[in-house]
């Protein structure tokens, strides 16, 4: 737990967090239900692989970050910071830097010697902020999905 002046304080995520976690998504424009959220974090919260965090600001969560630990065949592992988001009407305050910081600190029990964040090419607000912590750009890169059909999926 880490608390401030602003009476903030992190926690791990719980499955009744769905409802913030999925407002809170929706603010970066990743449109969520509660009950798909609850679905992810159910999936997630048991893997110790998986680290999710949310900010609570007095009764509110203001934000919440999801690292996890990435392995692959041609890099040694990794832990990524998968997602971040401070509420819009509370950035600017610190709340950012202390869950990426608390990531940090349980990438450090993991054995790893990279932390990877990915965004957005258009969010250059983020990249100042992951700039501003010591990240450093490694590469730009284009994302590709194919959609499964419901046959395929088998």
């Amino acid at each position: 737990h880490t608390l401030n002046s602003m009476n903030l304080y992190l926690r791990k995520a719980a499955p009744d967090d769905s409802a913030d976690l999925a407002r809170l998504s929706g603010q970066l424009g990743y449109q969520t239900s509660p009950a798909q959220m609850e679905a992810r974090l159910r999936l997630l919260l048991p893997n110790p692989d998986h680290h999710i965090l949310v900010a609570v600001a007095g009764e509110k969560i203001a934000g919440w970050l999801h690292a996890c630990l990435s392995a692959t065949v041609e890099s040694d592992p990794w832990v990524e910071i998968a997602g971040l988001v401070v509420d819009e009407t509370q950035r600017g305050q610190g709340i950012g830097k202390q869950l990426v910081q608390e990531a940090l600190n349980w990438a450090s029990t993991k054995d790893v010697q990279k932390v990877r964040v990915r965004s957005n090419t258009k969010r250059t607000d983020a990249h100042r902020f992951y700039t501003n912590l010591a990240f450093l750009e490694s590469k730009e890169q284009k994302v590709f999905d194919l959609i499964l059909d419901k046959k395929q999926r088998r």
